[in-house]
């Protein structure tokens, strides 16, 4: 069985954070050729959940933004492939869920590949999504 250790780590690095997102396939969506952006995504985030391996490998990460009041947008989670369908990425949406308050409504947009996974964990869909869609500067 993966003995694996869950932890909140504010200060991960940006390095760390675009490998574990190029290693789960996330990174397609996302703008890891902007080191800007990327840092302000890891720096801004209210929740930067991790798992590791004994090793100290991440093999994945939740990032969230919340009031810690009423909502939490969860609006990364990547899990390494290599260690997918084992749990992790259901833990990690627990764990994070546990700090920002089980009390808070706990929100995220799927990824298209991801789609399926989210009813299976026991997650509800919701019709009534609105969004504007980045602009470029």
């Amino acid at each position: 069985m993966l003995e694996l250790t869950y932890a909140v780590e504010p200060d991960l690095s940006v390095e760390e954070f675009i490998d574990i997102l190029k290693r789960s396939t996330l990174a397609e969506r996302r703008p890891i050729d902007q080191p800007d952006r990327m840092q302000g995504m890891v720096k801004q985030a209210d929740i930067m959940a991790t798992a590791r391996d004994a090793s100290g490998l991440l093999v994945g990460v939740s990032r969230a933004l919340t009031d810690f009041s009423h909502c939490t947008y969860l609006a990364d989670l990547a899990v390494d492939q290599a260690f997918q369908k084992q749990g992790i990425g259901k833990a990690l949406i627990e764990y994070t869920h546990q700090q920002a308050g089980k009390h808070t409504l706990l929100l995220l947009i799927a990824a298209p590949k991801a789609r399926s996974y989210y009813p299976h964990i026991g997650m509800q869909s919701h019709d009534s999504c609105w969004m504007i869609p980045s602009q470029p500067n």
